[in-house]
């Protein structure tokens, strides 16, 4: 005879892989009465299963769309493997999912013996997989996935370097980079895709349209690392009181602010290659506000426009003298 742990394990399993059921059906499956069948399935309510219950002649059992899986047993090595890829999201401050991180990895720490959590203790001393911690939260993550995954065009509203707008895109989909996250998407004014940092996006809507991407999520991030190997640099500036005030009224600038007294701060945050230029210029025009300490192709353009800019005026002072 079946022991009862045995039978509502192999119960679980069953309920999360039937979308509805009866009590008969329970019955006919395990071998046993009805009364049991219903008492079995109230004691997997009480566990945590997410039953409901129709009524009526035709009604029944229906789990829940947010189904518990059912108990899965791990070897040492694959219990180590999913603890540390769980730790490895506890950088970001935002999840395309609702997920606890901490309370995932507790509920999988305590499962383990005494002996595999010392280990890990001790592993967590040596490794470690870390990200930059970002603040900056981005709230349409889960949206995105769905979208991406129905291939569904949404309208967001965005902010960059050029200000505030709205555009209509298909999302191909999301990756996580040093601590943010991306998303690359068709621009359906432009046909082409384009890259939006998703904690600039003010708002999105889903529209009732479809769009299948001639590109998948990953054979667009090969094909992009195949033709700019480094497509993102760290800005790290400091800043003076003045170059504080002068920063904050930038919306692409003032998330990524810290202040470290009312009249030092810094600016540490991840921008794109395509916007060295335009940012090699927005510091020449801060002067001695503002000093760029990463990256070095950034340094090197402001003295170069601040030589041309002195040879400007030496030519000029020159000319008014003759």
């Amino acid at each position: 005879m079946m022991s009862k742990a045995k039978l509502l394990f192999d119960l679980i399993m069953y309920v999360n892989a039937s979308r509805r059921f009866t009590a008969q059906d329970v019955a006919h499956e395990f071998n046993v009465s009805v009364r049991t069948a219903h008492r079995y399935l109230t004691e997997l309510s009480e566990m945590g299963v997410p039953l409901y219950t129709e009524p009526g002649r035709s009604g029944g059992y229906r789990v829940l769309d947010n189904r518990i899986l059912p108990p899965i047993l791990f070897n040492e090595n694959e219990a180590f493997s999913i603890f540390f890829a769980f730790q490895s999201l506890k950088y970001y401050s935002s999840l395309p999912f609702e997920i606890d991180i901490n309370s995932v990895s507790k509920k999988l720490y305590t499962s383990l013996p005494i002996d595999t959590r010392k280990k890990i203790d001790r592993l967590e001393e040596v490794f470690s997989f870390w990200n930059q911690k970002r603040s900056i939260p981005s709230k349409y993550l889960k949206e995105i996935v769905e979208a991406a995954t129905e291939q569904q065009v949404v309208q967001i509203k965005y902010i960059s370097k050029d200000g505030t707008s709205l555009r209509e895109v298909a999302p191909i989909g999301v990756y996580a980079y040093d601590g943010f996250w991306y998303m690359p998407a068709f621009n359906m004014d432009t046909n082409e895709v384009k890259l939006f940092r998703t904690d600039r996006i003010v708002t999105l809507n889903k529209l009732e349209r479809i769009f299948v991407p001639t590109i998948s999520l990953q054979e667009w991030l090969l094909s992009h690392t195949e033709l700019e190997p480094a497509t993102s640099v760290r800005l790290y500036v400091e800043l003076s009181r003045e170059g504080l005030r002068q920063c904050r009224s930038q919306p692409w600038l003032e998330p990524y602010i810290v202040m470290q007294n009312e009249d030092l701060g810094y600016i540490d945050t991840v921008i794109d290659h395509k916007e060295i230029e335009f940012v090699s210029q927005y510091f020449f025009r801060l002067g001695t506000e503002a000093k760029v300490i990463e990256p070095e192709m950034i340094v090197e353009r402001i003295i170069k426009l601040s030589q041309k800019l002195l040879q400007h005026y030496t030519v000029t002072n020159q000319t008014d003298k003759l």
